[in-house]
């Protein structure tokens, strides 16, 4: 009886290895459903007349009216805040310490394994403030780099330089992959592919960025104006935690990305799951898209075409009238869930602090970009001219006038500035074609 047993059970698994002769697939796949991102919102795909909904007053010829789709992504809620920022600069600060103590870190004392929940931390972050820490002279010697030299210390406080606080990240060039020359050289056999002085290497690039934002943008932005205390406590001060974090340029904003892909990637495959499509700064089709909320032809995030509702409350964090900033509950920036989401839910598309976007800027770029998820890219190297550095911004700020917040005003910046007035949010592409297709 157990021989036949054993018999039928072969006869099954060999049956089952041959698929009957049929075309069946790949058998025994889980079924997957894509996690929602915490703080970030699903939007849906759609197509919509990206441009103008009204009169160009200005006349800056910059944008006109073009019907385009795009793909279902989720954004984030809210502008990034400064306390989320925070914990990107301390994973660098955390990192560079490790490696820089090497064999003398005491895992017992100065590491973090665990954290608030008692989940475990990989990797362990540094406990700053271990008691110990101070009377270890091996560690204070060895952690000495990271900081401030003495002849650079104000009131002798011993601080982190910020300058050392710099973030080496990688990343696939599949436009210039997808060249013609680009194919041709990986097709071709290995004694052939010297031709072409290219291999897949080649599409690898990297990146290495300080991190740690412009705290002196609160200054230089502006003339004759006070605004050392912003300067002085706005990124690091509990009381702006929940600020949008600004003095960033779009390749810190880039930076921040590709680490959040990791640390939400890393999180995944070791709780058994399947990466998913990378953190990324939105496209100008997106960023508009999502800022609509649906509305078709709204010149505002939430309907139009007035900035006040019917009590005469203004609706987003800009510059009134002739410069009346308090009038709109502002001053500099404020909260970054303050004032009404739109009807995807989105706080302050418009107001608060304008906002980074993928794109390059081109003033005729609505007449050659696809209207299938259009996207311009131009990576600009540091000794490029300064015109081929400028990165689209979107949604106005709280020191521009009500035209910028419109939803289809575009303008831009240079992408290795970083100014107090701008921001950013993260997107990521969803995986299939809408939620409804997992019901």
């Amino acid at each position: 009886m157990k021989r036949l047993l054993i018999l039928l059970a072969v006869v099954v698994l060999y049956s089952c290895s041959k698929g009957n002769g049929e075309l069946i697939g790949v058998q025994g796949r889980d079924a997957w459903y894509q996690p929602d991102p915490f703080g970030m919102l699903f939007i849906p795909m759609g197509s919509y007349n990206m441009g103008p909904s009204d009169q160009d007053v200005p006349y800056a010829l910059t944008a006109q009216s073009k019907t385009v789709s795009v793909q279902a992504f989720y954004m984030d809620q809210t502008e990034i805040t400064n306390n989320e920022y925070r914990q990107f600069v301390y994973h660098v600060r955390d990192s560079i310490a490790r490696r820089i103590m090497g064999e003398e870190v005491d895992e017992e004392m100065y590491l973090n394994t665990v954290n608030e929940y008692d989940e475990e931390i990989d990797p362990p972050t540094i406990n700053w403030y271990a008691k110990l820490k101070w009377n270890e002279p091996d560690a204070r010697e060895a952690l000495e780099p990271m900081y401030l030299s003495p002849g650079e210390r104000f009131m002798r406080k011993r601080e982190i330089d910020a300058r050392k606080l710099n973030y080496t990240y990688y990343w696939l060039d599949f436009k210039r992959a997808a060249r013609r020359e680009s194919r041709d050289a990986l097709n071709a056999d290995e004694g052939e592919r010297h031709k072409f002085n290219t291999d897949r290497s080649s599409f690898i690039m990297k990146d290495i960025v300080n991190i740690y934002p412009d705290t002196l943008a609160w200054i230089h932005d502006f003339t004759y104006s006070f605004n050392e205390p912003m300067t002085q406590n706005y990124f690091w001060h509990p009381a702006y935690d929940d600020y949008p974090v600004v003095g960033v340029s779009w390749k810190q904003a880039t930076a921040f990305c590709v680490w959040r892909t990791q640390l939400f990637n890393n999180f995944l495959v070791e709780g058994g799951g399947i990466i998913v499509n990378d953190f990324r700064l939105p496209t100008e089709s997106e960023w508009e898209w999502a800022a609509r909320g649906g509305l078709d032809l709204s010149p505002y995030p939430w309907g139009g075409p007035y900035i006040r509702n019917s009590r005469g409350c203004f609706l987003g964090n800009f510059k009134p009238m002739r410069g009346n900033y308090v009038d709109d509950g502002g001053f500099h920036t404020v909260k970054v869930n303050s004032y009404n989401p739109n009807d995807f839910g989105l706080f302050c598309m418009a107001g608060n602090v304008a906002e980074w976007t993928s794109n390059a800027f081109d003033e005729s770029a609505y007449n050659f970009a696809h209207d299938l998820n259009p996207d311009y890219l131009y990576d600009a190297k540091d000794d490029d001219p300064e015109v081929l550095k400028r990165k689209v911004i979107r949604g106005g700020s709280w020191k521009d006038i009500g035209y910028y917040l419109q939803t289809s005003t575009r303008t831009y910046e240079y992408q290795d500035t970083a100014k107090c007035y701008i921001g950013f949010r993260c997107v990521q592409t969803y995986l299939g074609r809408s939620k409804e297709d997992n019901l």
